[in-house]
C-alpha cells in the first residue's frame, strides 16, 4: 500500500528545495507546479482552451505566463474560468502519475493543497516552515520581488500558523542538514524503510 503525502508551505519556506530532498532519497514526486508548466508548454493539453479564453497569453504555441497573469489582473473573472480549464488537467496528470506507483511512499508537491482541498485525498499532509524574517530573506534573495509584492503575495496566502495547525507532520527548514535529516525521518516513519 503506497502512502501518498502531501508537501505545502508558502513562498519562501522551501518547499521546492524539500522535494528535492525526498527525489534525492527516491521518493517519487509529483510537482503541480512543474505539471501546469507541461501543460502550458507548445503542445500541451491546456493551451487550445486557456488559448480561446485568453487568445493574447498565447505566443509561438505556448502560453505565456507573464501575458496570462497581466490578462487575469486586468480581468479578475477569469480566473474561475482558467482553473475550470485547468484544474482537471492537472487532475488528470496527477491521477496517471499515482496510478503507476508502487513505491510505499509517493509525495505530491502542492503549493495550494489547503486552498483547494487536496488534504481531503491525502493520506497525510507535510508542511514546511520557517520563521517570517527567514522566509523574507529567502524571497527578497531571489531578487524578483520588492517588499510591497512580497506583502501581497503573503497576504494572499493562508497563513504560516493555520498550515501548520492543519498539518499531520512539520518540518522547520532553517538548515539544509536539519531539514535533510527531518527528511529522512519522516520517510522512514511513512514507508517502513529505514535507509530510505
Amino acid at each position: 500500500m503506497t502512502h501518498v503525502l502531501g508537501l505545502t508551505g508558502s513562498i519562501g519556506m522551501g518547499k521546492s528545495t524539500t522535494a528535492a530532498m525526498f527525489r534525492d532519497a527516491g521518493v517519487p514526486v509529483w510537482d503541480a507546479d512543474e505539471t501546469v508548466h507541461r501543460l502550458y508548454a507548445r503542445g500541451g493539453a491546456a493551451v487550445p482552451a486557456v488559448g480561446a479564453l485568453v487568445p493574447g497569453a498565447v505566443v509561438a504555441g505556448a502560453i505565456d505566463r507573464g501575458l496570462l497573469k497581466k490578462h487575469l489582473a486586468d480581468d479578475p473573472a477569469l480566473i474561475e474560468r482558467l482553473e475550470a480549464i485547468v484544474h482537471p488537467l492537472v487532475g488528470a496528470d496527477r491521477d496517471a502519475f499515482l496510478a503507476v506507483q508502487t513505491a510505499p511512499l509517493v509525495v505530491c508537491d502542492i503549493p495550494l493543497l489547503f486552498e483547494t482541498g487536496a488534504d481531503r485525498w491525502l493520506d497525510s499532509v507535510l508542511v514546511v516552515t520557517a520563521p517570517p524574517e527567514v522566509q523574507r530573506q529567502r524571497i527578497r534573495a531571489r531578487g524578483e520581488m520588492d517588499d510591497v509584492m512580497i506583502d501581497k503575495i503573503i497576504a494572499r496566502q493562508m497563513p504560516d500558523a493555520e498550515k501548520r495547525a492543519r498539518a499531520d507532520h512539520v518540518i522547520e527548514t532553517l538548515t539544509l542538514d536539519d531539514t535533510r535529516a527531518a527528511v529522512r525521518e519522516l520517510i522512514a516513519q511513512l514507508s517502513g524503510q529505514m535507509n530510505a
